[in-house]
């Protein structure tokens, strides 16, 4: 008897494909290096996230389907792609420099990255349920490989724990929503659950709870109040580069399949689920901006942070429409380019085993490091909206959203959460320039310049991120047109 081997159609699948056999490839390079040879394994890696976003510009426009529907390649999963292309990117060339600093230069680490980014890959990706709690498990397990990376450290491995125990959890809700939505409609895949609600059937009991489980599963993702207890303490035990991954990869991978979900297969739910989201908005913006005032260690600060970005991103969830989604495309991209900047400020800081993660570690740096100093500070303001950055223009598209959605009360809730942030963003450039350094910084002695590091790879991190920043905040046209073009591919 002749065995038959179904024909599986690979375009679909054309810029995710680079990114997995990167992270194989890495693998077996690793093997056959020698120590002090490792970098040739992130410039491996970074040669295949440059063909996977090679592949994701020459498919724009193309609309494929790929596994009966189940993986969905349009412009909406493709303008994700690019940004966690850039994400991944990002994360490979601060962690070269990092990794060689902190005496932990490990190949696999960089074959952990790309499976990570090809799990969010897969989460945009998704046109079925199952598909996403595929990338969503993929990407979650190696995330819980790297926020424990230091063998050694005891701070790296309480990380990984409580990241692994919480994540599990998490995923046991995502899991469940997932088994009730297929009692009640007796699929997983998205376009025919849209079918089984544009009968005019009404969403039954089971729907909605399953439904709201899928919130809380995204929820622990995003890290909105109330399922954020896991990130301040994982961001600050993380080894810093991965922190930088996380901060970003994560939020841009779950917005994707959120909004892919929620806004534009459920539409019918709004009703029941935007006082819901509108609750969370409100509570992850409050507490993440109070909470951040009081914080010593900039990475829990930053990790504070990231939780009220969840909410201004979520008031866009909110008002909806394509002004509201267009306004979440935007805003995750200048979130992802002004925290990484900051990260790559901070890797470039530390000494040989030694981190600066204290605010007061800072103080000095704008007389002694003064393009880092203003490079940090570009992030700051950006990170507080203060034009002419990115983080202005996106919080002005989110917050016009929710006026034009007729949300008025959340947008103005929403600028004032964003008024108070400013304080604890210019603090930090306060004490860059008007406090005195307790120790100066390593000089050129030490293989340090009095203006950028050394590292090749660690300036071209902060010179992509923060000419990203200033770029989109004084021309931001562009990327808002590739927004609107992504979120037409579904909306029509």
């Amino acid at each position: 008897m002749e065995l038959v081997l179904p024909q599986i159609d690979l375009a679909p699948f054309a810029p995710l494909i680079p990114v997995a056999l990167g992270g194989l490839t890495t693998l077996v390079v690793d093997l056959y290096l020698p120590p002090g040879r490792k970098q040739c394994v992130a410039i491996l890696s970074l040669i295949a996230i440059a063909a996977s976003i090679f592949l994701s510009i020459h498919s724009w426009g193309i609309v494929r389907y790929g596994l009966h529907d189940a993986v969905v390649s349009d412009r909406f999963s493709l303008f994700f792609y690019l940004v966690l292309g850039l994400i991944g990117m990002l994360t490979i060339l601060l962690s070269m420099g990092y990794l060689g600093t902190a005496a932990a230069d490990q190949g696999e680490y960089y074959s952990l990255v790309l499976f990570s980014v090809l799990g969010m890959m897969l989460m945009a990706a998704g046109g079925d349920l199952i598909v996403i709690f595929l990338g969503l498990e993929t990407f979650s397990l190696a995330l819980y490989t790297l926020a424990g990376f230091w063998k050694t450290e005891l701070r790296s491995n309480e990380s990984a724990l409580k990241y692994l125990l919480l994540g599990a959890f998490a995923s046991a809700f995502f899991l469940y929503g997932i088994a009730l939505i297929y009692g009640a409609t007796g699929t997983t895949m998205l376009r025919q659950i849209t079918a089984f609600l544009a009968d005019g059937q009404p969403p039954t009991p089971l729907f909605i709870i399953g439904g709201g489980l899928l919130l809380v599963g995204f929820g622990f993702k995003i890290a909105s109040v109330p399922f954020h207890m896991w990130a301040p303490d994982v961001y600050e035990g993380a080894p810093t580069s991965v922190t930088a991954f996380m901060i970003a990869g994560t939020k841009v991978a779950a917005f994707a399949a959120f909004l892919r979900v929620f806004l534009l297969t459920l539409p019918v739910l709004h009703v029941q689920w935007s006082v819901a989201i509108w609750i969370l908005a409100v509570l992850t913006m409050t507490v993440g901006n109070l909470v951040a005032l009081v914080q010593g260690n900039i990475k829990r600060m930053l990790a504070y942070s990231s939780i009220a970005h969840a909410g201004y991103l979520l008031v866009a969830l909110v008002a909806g429409g394509s002004s509201g989604v267009t306004g979440i495309l935007f805003y995750l991209v200048a979130y992802a380019l002004m925290n990484l900047g900051v990260f790559a400020v901070i890797i470039t800081l530390q000494g040989p085993q030694q981190e600066r993660l204290l605010l007061t570690d800072y103080a000095g740096l704008g007389w002694q490091r003064p393009v880092l100093a203003a490079c940090m500070a570009v992030f700051m303001f950006s990170l507080a909206g203060i034009p002419p950055t990115a983080g202005f223009m996106g919080k002005l598209y989110i917050f016009s959203a929710a006026l034009e959605g007729d949300y008025p009360g959340l947008a103005v809730i929403g600028v004032l959460n964003s008024v108070v942030s400013v304080y604890f963003y210019l603090r930090v450039i306060v004490i860059m320039y008007m406090s005195e350094a307790a120790s100066p910084l390593p000089d050129r002695s030490r293989g340090q310049s009095l203006f950028v590091p050394t590292s090749t790879a660690a300036v071209l991190a902060v010179a992509m991120s923060v000419l990203g920043t200033l770029h989109l905040g004084l021309f931001p046209a562009r990327l808002l047109d590739l927004a609107r073009q992504s979120v037409s591919a579904i909306t029509g």
